[in-house]
């Protein structure tokens, strides 16, 4: 898909109140999409839709919880009495879970499995069929991670659902590159995000009180921002690319995973100790 102009386009963002879903939003709005916004923070996606339109683009915003499927079916049908088929789909709504699979629980798993996954899920049933149908060609981008390739007893409820989204991201780009539709699963790195502040910590190793103000000041500390991450999306969709790591520490992850996951393993190991020595002394 070019994306030097978006003229005459329009995209869809999932998760668009803030973070890597606003950025991202207003990056295609810069090139000259015109957007369909959701997001469960009516506040924050008001906000966004607000500096859209102040770049000259038509924005429609929803409140929509992703993992509601009739929700999200609601939300389309308003959509496509807009348009007939969006030409860009970016699901990015997400949240996390630190904490080990012994610290999960049941419900932690329904909540994190519900927007995740099937909020991806649920984006691409309500809005994919109509790009085929539509015959104009466009791109899905699913946001996984990181953690989507290489994972941690830190974040195994996370890593679940963002393993999850590169492998239905890659079995749909399969599917779908006969209709001239691209897909490309995101997989950014340390970025700073909301995601940090709102994150459930589970386990003794995460669940104290300076560990999220540890993890904050760390993801600060990186300095790798949502801007950043939507440069680089619109470069993986100009490009076609299947997976896109996104920072250094992405690719890093990402090749070590391939070629030296005996690397890779002790230096997960070697961090998960670390931050049980951690906890153990008290800090």
């Amino acid at each position: 898909m070019d994306v030097r102009t978006l003229s005459g386009k329009t995209a869809l963002v999932t998760g668009a109140a803030s973070g890597i879903g606003r950025a991202s939003a207003l990056a295609f709005a810069r090139r000259g999409a015109d957007l369909f916004l959701c997001d469960i923070d009516e506040a924050g996606l008001a906000e966004t839709e607000r500096a859209a339109r102040e770049l000259g683009r038509d924005v429609f915003g929803s409140r929509v919880d992703v993992a509601d499927r009739d929700a999200m079916a609601a939300f389309a049908a308003a959509v496509h009495e807009r348009t007939d088929a969006v030409d860009l789909l970016m699901n990015n709504a997400g949240v996390a879970i630190g904490g080990g699979f012994l610290d999960t629980t049941a419900e932690d798993w329904d909540w994190i499995v519900g927007i995740n996954l099937m909020g991806v899920v649920n984006g691409c049933r309500c809005f994919v069929p109509a790009m085929v149908s539509a015959g104009r060609g466009g791109h899905v981008v699913n946001v996984s991670s990181l953690a989507g390739y290489l994972a941690s007893e830190a974040l195994a409820a996370y890593s679940t659902t963002k393993f999850a989204v590169l492998g239905l991201s890659e079995s749909l780009r399969d599917e779908l590159a006969r209709h001239g539709i691209g897909v490309t699963a995101v997989c950014p790195g340390i970025i700073d995000t909301p995601i940090t502040r709102n994150a459930r910590l589970r386990g003794a190793t995460l669940d104290r009180p300076e560990a999220r103000a540890e993890m904050i000041a760390t993801y600060r500390r990186r300095g790798y921002g949502p801007d950043r991450v939507a440069e680089n999306v619109l470069k993986a969709i100009g490009r076609n690319r299947a997976v896109a790591p996104i920072s250094i520490e992405a690719w890093l992850g990402y090749y070590l995973k391939r070629f030296a996951p005996w690397a890779q393993a002790w230096l997960v190991g070697r961090a998960g100790a670390r931050a049980r020595r951690q906890a153990a002394s008290g800090g």
